[in-house]
């Protein structure tokens, strides 16, 4: 539940920066909800009164930070200036697979050889569904949608096996706060000399990524890794570019036709099948 509930965060993260970089520079929207979700998880390090992590946790934070932090939050910003955002939803197809890669090489995780097949078919079942969907590719934008997906399974992996000791919420929080003094001045570096020109719609996707996809949603999705695995639980992520898809449809008016139920249902079935065999 709790990874079902961080998955559903996420799926609006990609059609709101679509919206916020619209008016946002990648470099100033990534720097920007990282300082103001590390802001907000300062607070609650200093309320709940949060031991510090020892000296071994922070090589593991700074790939956390490195991965959900900064790398897929700016790589998919810049990659959406160049592709819609159905289009970069569906590359989240594989990132349960990614995912489930880094789990066993940072993790220590090894599921069984089925796990693999039902990983493989529901990336494919993805795929395949963005390939019928016959949506226009860019290079450029794909390349950085790839590169955006495997640091982000480097992040997931590595901020999951760190919350088993520190706790889901923690380890954002202090992932947040490593890489604020590099974050706070490229935003303000980065801020736009006037924000007359910045629609509400922009504003609202911000606020979006800084508050649910920067902070919240992680909450729940490091603690449900850390509780029913990172392989197993990470196959939720097969949901997600569906509801990214949906949101996609009712916000940005962007088409989605009847394949995509079809393709959920295989991808649920996929999420099943792979769950029963991560152990």
């Amino acid at each position: 539940m709790n990874g079902f509930i961080g998955v559903t965060i996420f799926a609006g993260s990609l059609p709101a920066t679509r919206v916020a970089v619209v008016d946002f520079s990648p470099t100033f929207l990534t720097s920007a909800r990282a300082s103001f979700a590390a802001m907000l998880g300062l607070a609650l390090l200093l309320v709940l009164r949060q031991p510090r992590p020892t000296a071994t946790d922070v090589p593991s934070l700074a790939f956390t930070a490195l991965g959900g932090v900064v790398g897929f939050p700016l790589l998919t910003a810049l990659a959406l200036q160049h592709i819609t955002s159905a289009h970069s939803i569906i590359f989240l197809g594989l990132l349960p697979l990614c995912t489930a890669s880094f789990a066993v090489i940072r993790g220590g995780e090894h599921p069984r050889p089925p796990f693999w097949l039902f990983s493989i078919a529901g990336a494919a079942f993805v795929g395949g569904y963005a390939v019928m969907g016959g949506v226009d590719a860019s290079l450029k934008g794909d390349l950085l949608m790839l590169a955006a997906i495997i640091v982000c399974g480097l992040g997931y992996a590595e901020g999951a096996r760190l919350s088993r000791a520190l706790g889901g919420w923690q380890v954002i929080s202090w992932s947040l706060l490593l890489s604020l003094p590099i974050m706070l001045p490229v935003a303000l570096l980065s801020m736009p000399t006037s924000f007359n020109h910045v629609s509400a719609a922009a504003w609202i996707g911000l606020t979006y990524v800084s508050l649910f996809s920067m902070l919240l949603g992680f909450v729940f999705w490091y603690r449900g890794l850390a509780q029913g695995g990172i392989a197993a639980v990470g196959q939720l992520q097969l949901l997600q570019p569906f509801m990214g898809l949906g949101l996609a449809s009712v916000l940005l008016n962007e088409k989605v036709n009847w394949m995509m139920l079809v393709t959920t249902i295989a991808a649920v079935l996929c999420v099943a099948g792979a769950r029963k065999y991560a152990k």
